[in-house]
């Protein structure tokens, strides 16, 4: 009821001309999820790389206090 209210307010204004209401809008495909499993395998290999690096620095510490 609320958003009727505003969409009778907005017409009487007159500013309703550019901002499309929802039967104009057309269904569009579904298109697979790719993106979604890209940006996830990017992360999962940022995180290995991330790991990797930090076993890396942590080893070296290690060693450099175990010599000293």
């Amino acid at each position: 009821m609320a958003s009727f209210a505003l969409d009778l307010v907005l017409w009487l204004a007159g500013i309703r001309g550019h901002i499309p209401r929802f039967d104009d809008f057309r269904p569009v495909p579904v298109a697979p999820a790719t993106g979604a499993n890209h940006l996830a395998r990017v992360l999962a290999i940022m995180a290995t790389v991330f790991a990797a690096l930090s076993l890396a620095v942590w080893g070296t510490v290690w060693m450099a206090i175990r010599l000293l």
